[in-house]
């Protein structure tokens, strides 16, 4: 297994941070499906909040489905993990599989609890993560909570300061009854969306499908959920994974204090809600590797040049993600308008 030299191991890590924060999104959504509202209890939504991170995740398999109308940049020339449909499955105790159906293939994740595989079929290229203890996987500033009732806190907290917080009846999906979850920032939040929907099994409070929906839109703008859900245990095989003889394997070291390698610095966060903003700064080396006439022909296709308080940079947006890019190598992210990324780099200073 050949190693990545390290300014490539830092692109790819970056690629692979914009790749999950798009799957972030994505499992904040599903289509707002018809179905049956089926008759259930009344239940509060913070204690359906609360019920939902309480609960364990069950084995199960099941067939998804995305929607994306972010209004994605297309570029001619370059592959991206974008996908309509697929598979998932879970053993119940933290083993996972995911294969996703692409135009040219088929991009596959699996994760047996001790390093997580992905490979693309169209490009026969495979990358293997090898995922550390429990405690190098702890947030230096505590940020992810290490049990549920932690979690179920946090978003309490989060709801109540920054969303309203209601369930909006009910629905089938999957063939499953469920509750309508609906957080909607409040008026003070500065940001481009309008609300998030989540479809919570009414048993066992599994997120069946999440929809998220920006100003002024009538449909989700991304979305993903379940048509089909089984519940049981998983055959064993489905949890390991051997790349396919002739496949380029590479080995990606996860994120480790004082490695160098890194494709940021110093990110972290600015303001709280749905209007806060990640704010960074691309390393020596990265920006070395991306600072050619390739990667400003790059952004000025999908970006928009700007200047303001910050200098100057490439505003890229979407329906409901903005990010700037300044030429000093700042980087600002958030579902939010271009005026509340420009405050986060002021009072992140340089």
């Amino acid at each position: 297994m050949k190693p990545v030299n390290p300014r490539r191991r830092a692109a790819v890590i970056a690629v692979s941070g914009t790749a999950l924060g798009a799957a972030g999104l994505g499992v904040l959504a599903v289509p707002a499906g018809a179905g049956e509202a089926p008759e259930l209890p009344a239940v509060e939504p913070l204690a359906l909040v609360e019920s939902v991170l309480r609960s364990d995740a069950p084995a199960l398999s099941g067939s998804i489905t995305v929607d994306n109308e972010l209004g994605l940049p297309k570029i001619d020339g370059m592959s991206a993990v974008t996908a309509e449909s697929g598979r998932v499955y879970f053993d119940g105790e933290g083993r996972a599989r995911l294969a996703l159906e692409l135009h040219g293939g088929e991009y596959t994740v699996v994760s047996d609890g001790t390093q997580v595989w992905s490979y693309d079929s169209e490009e026969n290229i495979a990358t293997r993560l090898s995922l550390p203890d429990h405690a190098d996987m702890e947030s230096p500033h505590g940020a992810v909570p290490s049990d549920p009732a932690t979690m179920a806190k946090r978003l309490v907290e989060f709801a109540g300061k920054a969303s309203t917080v209601s369930v909006d009846g009910t629905a089938t999906v999957a063939g499953r009854a469920a509750y309508e979850l609906v957080l909607t920032p409040k008026p003070t939040e500065k940001t481009l969306l309008r609300e998030a929907r989540i479809a919570v099994d009414a048993e066992n409070r599994l997120p069946l499908r999440v929809s998220v929906f920006t100003h002024g839109t009538a449909e989700p703008v991304v979305s993903l959920g379940f048509t089909e859900i089984d519940f049981g245990g998983q055959a064993p095989d489905l949890f390991s994974f051997t790349p396919p003889a002739g496949a380029e394997v590479a080995d990606i070291e996860p994120r480790a204090r004082n490695r160098g390698e890194k494709p940021f610095d110093d990110a972290h966060v600015v303001g709280e809600g749905w209007d806060s903003v990640m704010v960074a700064r691309v390393t020596a080396d990265t920006r070395s590797e991306l600072a050619d006439a390739r990667t400003h022909d790059l952004l000025s296709r999908i970006g928009t040049r700007v200047n303001g308080e910050y200098g100057e940079g490439y505003l890229v947006k979407t329906r409901a993600v903005t990010a700037l890019l300044t030429d000093d190598g700042r980087i600002a992210v958030g579902a939010v308008p271009e005026k509340v990324l420009s405050d986060a780099l002021s009072r992140s200073g340089r």
